[in-house]
């Protein structure tokens, strides 16, 4: 499943925290928005991790997570230099 996932966090140390993390689970579209690529169990662990750690401010931060389709994903397009949207990239640890 793909996800969008964008986020507002006012703290600059959660905010570099949650972009680290988001880093391990897909790529950056723009300076807060990524792009993931998600099973349920992957998300659950995202969720749970972002939770845990209290990357978020429930009264002053978001983080939007935007389910996107295959036919969806397949109707995505950008104008620019990137690579398509959720295109698979190779990945190295």
């Amino acid at each position: 499943m793909n996800y969008l996932i964008t986020y507002d966090i006012s703290d600059d140390k959660s905010r570099t925290k949650l972009s680290d993390l988001l880093d391990k689970y897909g790529y950056r579209a723009n300076y807060s928005v990524y792009e993931c690529e998600l099973n349920k169990t992957k998300l659950r662990g995202l969720l749970y991790q972002i939770e845990s750690q209290g990357l978020i401010d429930h009264k002053y931060d978001s983080i939007r997570f935007y389910h996107i389709c295959q036919n969806c994903t397949a109707k995505s397009f950008e104008i620019g230099r990137r690579p398509e949207p959720f295109e698979p990239r190779e990945m190295f640890i």
